[in-house]
């Protein structure tokens, strides 16, 4: 009897092998799938700098030399607008000369040249879809030559289509006023050394890139 019943016994272990075996193995290369480290693009901790370096090459290459020259110094530029009556939903501007101050990954504001009086904030983007991992944001000079591209490109429609803001809404107006202050005064460094360099002899005019650079008061 007891013969009979191990025979019985590994009958079925035989038969139940056959089903559980190839099951255990197919678990256990599942296991090993989910613990083998992912093969991907390895992380280069050097790519953001050597982005940014290209794209101030770029944005360098296409807008012009004052431009360049208060982008290097202060770190936005300013774009002059091209509508009589003032940017739309501006109020009434009386057709005074108005400006535009474009900073890296933030909005573009919008002010009154002569009394500095902020208008709006209007905030676009411009993701970076070609990027193979992390943010696609683009980097800070690559945006702001975005910015300048749409907007010396198309103003209107720029403006129409981006989000607008009164002022504070990103950007502190205390801090845009110290800009316009400082670009004030970047400004009024230039003149000094362009009058300066064409009063020397064989020389006809300082070089933008030996511009000071204005810091923010106190």
């Amino acid at each position: 009897m007891l013969l009979a019943l191990l025979v019985a016994a590994l009958v079925v272990v035989a038969l139940l092998s056959e089903e559980l075996i190839p099951r255990a193995g197919e678990l256990w290369e599942r296991h090993k799938a989910r613990r083998a480290p992912v093969q991907g693009i390895a992380y280069d901790p050097g790519r953001e700098r050597r982005a940014e370096q290209r794209a101030r090459m770029l944005l360098k290459s296409c807008v012009n030399d004052e431009e360049w020259a208060m982008y290097r110094d202060l770190g936005f530029i300013r774009v002059w607008g091209g509508v009589s009556a003032g940017p739309a939903n501006a109020g009434d501007t009386g057709g005074a000369a108005y400006a535009y101050l474009i900073y890296p990954h933030r909005a573009i504001v919008a002010y009154l040249a002569q009394t500095h009086r902020l208008l709006n904030e209007y905030c676009v983007t411009f993701p970076d879809e070609t990027r193979p991992y992390g943010s696609a944001r683009l980097p800070d000079s690559d945006d702001v030559l975005a910015k300048w591209m749409a907007l010396t490109g198309d103003e209107q429609r720029l403006i129409s289509t981006a989000n607008m803001h009164l002022p504070g809404r990103q950007l502190d107006p205390v801090r845009v006023k110290r800009d316009l202050w400082r670009l004030s005064q970047w400004e009024r460094a230039r003149i000094r050394d362009a009058a300066r360099g064409a009063g020397k002899p064989g020389n006809d005019g300082a070089s933008a890139d030996a511009t000071p650079r204005i810091d923010a008061a106190g």
